[in-house]
């Protein structure tokens, strides 16, 4: 780090004109939010259904009362060992913010394509609480963009994030918000991709205040581990 040394006046001077910036930043982003939450919806026709601790459970049932559901597509390949770095950092934030968005009528539930019991030995190993439930057999993660056959990928087209060709994992990762009315119909409002889910990263925010920034130096998130790993 090789920041300017000032005086106080200086830096008054300095903070003032970024503050201008951000002040113009939040009004375009409230003006995106606003855009975002205006998005058409899509009426969910498939009967999904995932395998839960409590047993199989539809899309519907994942709303728990709630008129808003967020799903988390936690990246989990059948037959690996491997366990997502940056999918483990996003879920490292739920726990904590659900217990608010859950009196905001917003549910949450990560799915995974890997057996439930697979799931209940990394959510055990976290120490994470969240609902997390299996869509091992259903087509959940395939319509929704984050999952791919081979046939597809070695064919060109496995496709993320609205137009980014998967060239070799079977599984990628993001988010998807779903809706329901008073007659019980589900709807799909919105999904976000790649950077898109940098919203649920709520470390980043405070990294981004302080002169080291992200401390990405070996590349993207080259220092986050699975927090049992630090």
């Amino acid at each position: 780090m090789n920041n300017m040394i000032v005086s106080r006046e200086e830096w008054l001077d300095a903070r003032k004109a970024l503050l201008a910036k951000e002040r113009a930043m939040t009004h375009q982003l409230d003006a995106l939010r606003a855009e975002r939450r205006q998005l058409p919806w899509v009426r969910i026709e498939k009967p999904y259904v995932f395998e839960g601790p409590e047993g199989a459970c539809t899309l519907g049932d994942l709303f728990r009362g709630r008129s808003q559901l967020a799903i988390y597509h936690f990246m989990l390949t059948p037959g690996s060992d491997h366990v997502c770095r940056g999918c483990s950092f996003v879920a490292d934030h739920v726990d904590a913010a659900r217990q608010h968005f859950e009196h905001a009528d917003l549910s949450f539930a990560a799915v995974s394509r890997v057996p439930l019991g697979r799931i209940e030995e990394v959510k055990h190993r976290m120490g994470w609480t969240f609902p997390w439930v299996s869509s091992h057999g259903s087509d959940f993660n395939v319509d929704f963009g984050v999952s791919f056959t081979p046939e597809d990928i070695a064919a060109g087209r496995a496709i993320y994030n609205y137009g980014t060709a998967i060239r070799n994992s079977q599984d990628m990762f993001g988010t998807s918000i779903f809706v329901k009315d008073d007659d019980g119909g589900v709807f799909h409002s919105y999904s976000t991709y790649h950077r898109g889910v940098e919203l649920l990263m709520g470390a980043f925010n405070w990294l981004d205040l302080v002169p080291k920034g992200r401390n990405e130096s070996a590349g993207t998130m080259s220092w986050v581990r699975r927090h049992d790993e630090y």
